[in-house]
Formats: structure tokens, C-alpha cells, sequence
């Protein structure tokens, strides 16, 4: 008997589950995903390119107050 009330609670939860995604997959639409993909791929890539910026900012920053030249005048 207790099998079946918990095999009963875990097929009504699945349904709830498949209910919730069908609704979010239907709220975005076929194009929806691709452009909430494309956006976040976008936002990464902005990321990474300020955490960038900031290493190149700091790595001048350093290497002006220890006097080290630049990259460039030092492979010349």
C-alpha cells in the first residue's frame, strides 16, 4: 500500500514538472529560446571583455610603478 501512495505522489509530481515546462517553452515561444540563448551568450562575451580591460588596466598600472617598460618596447 505504501508503494502505491508514493509511486501516486511521484507520477503527480512528474505531471506538475511537465506542466510547468510545457508553459515556460510555450511563454517563450519557437523563437523565444534562441534569442534568450543568444542574449546570455552575449552577456558572457561582454563579460569576459571587461575582465579583460581590467587586467590590461592593471598590468599598465603595475608596471608603471615598478618601472618596468611596456611589451611593446621590450620586444623591439
Amino acid at each position: 500500500m505504501k508503494r502505491l501512495v508514493w509511486m501516486g505522489i511521484g507520477v503527480a509530481i512528474g505531471i506538475i514538472a511537465f506542466r510547468k515546462v510545457a508553459e515556460a517553452q510555450s511563454n517563450l515561444g519557437p523563437e523565444g529560446l534562441n534569442r534568450a540563448v543568444g542574449r546570455l551568450a552575449d552577456g558572457v562575451y561582454d563579460f569576459a571583455d571587461a575582465v579583460r580591460d581590467g587586467m590590461r588596466e592593471r598590468e599598465t598600472d603595475l608596471r608603471s610603478a615598478l618601472g618596468v617598460e611596456p611589451e611593446e618596447a621590450a620586444r623591439r
